[in-house]
C-alpha cells in the first residue's frame, strides 16, 4: 500500500486561524495515525494579501500546538521546494507538456475582458463562466502574443467525455 502523505498549505496572509489549526491538526492525525508524513506547502502565490513574517509566525504557531512535520519550507524534504511561488519552473514545465499533449491550450485573455464577459454573461443571465474564445488559436496567432509578452495562461481541454458544466440542466442558482 502507498504510504499516506498530508499536505496543509497555509496562505501568509495573516496570523494562523482557528480553522487553519483544525485543518493542520486533521492532517497531521491522520498522516500518524498510518504512518505517514505530514507536509507544509507555503501558498503563498496571492501576493497582494501577503504579509511578511506571516508565514514564520503559522510556523511558530503549529509547533506550539504539538505538530511537527516531516517535509516543509524550514527544514526542506525530497520533493521541494516547499513554497509555492518557488514552484513556477516545475509548473511551467507540466503546463507546456499539456499544451504540447493537446490536454490544454493557451490562452490570452485578459483581466478586463474576462469582467466584461462575466457583466455580459449576468445580463443575459447566464451563469458565468470562461466562453473558451482562445481554445482554437491559430498557432501562429499565439506565438505573436506570446513574443510580446501577453500574459498567458493554460485552461485544460474539455474532453468529449467529460461533463460541461454550462451542459447542466440546473443552474446553480437554483441552489441558492
Amino acid at each position: 500500500m502507498t504510504q499516506v502523505r498530508t499536505r496543509f498549505a497555509p496562505s501568509p496572509t495573516g496570523i494562523l486561524h482557528i480553522g487553519g489549526a483544525r485543518t493542520a491538526l486533521f492532517g497531521w492525525l491522520f498522516a500518524k495515525k498510518h504512518g505517514g508524513q505530514f507536509i507544509i506547502r507555503i501558498e503563498d502565490t496571492d501576493t497582494l494579501r501577503t504579509i511578511p513574517g506571516a508565514m514564520e509566525s503559522q510556523m511558530a504557531d503549529m509547533r506550539w500546538l504539538g505538530l511537527q512535520w516531516d517535509e516543509g519550507p524550514d527544514i526542506g524534504g525530497p520533493y521541494g521546494p516547499y513554497i509555492q511561488s518557488e514552484r513556477a519552473e516545475l509548473y511551467q514545465k507540466w503546463a507546456h507538456w499539456l499544451v504540447e499533449q493537446g490536454h490544454a491550450y493557451k490562452c490570452f485573455v485578459t483581466e478586463q475582458e474576462l469582467r466584461e464577459m462575466r457583466e455580459a454573461q449576468i445580463a443575459r443571465g447566464e451563469t458565468p463562466g470562461y466562453d473558451r474564445r482562445h481554445r482554437n488559436l491559430p498557432a501562429e496567432q499565439a506565438a505573436a502574443w506570446e513574443a510580446e509578452g501577453t500574459a498567458v495562461c493554460h485552461p485544460l481541454q474539455n474532453a468529449p467525455r467529460w461533463p460541461n458544466h454550462r451542459a447542466r440542466p440546473h443552474s446553480r442558482r437554483h441552489y441558492l
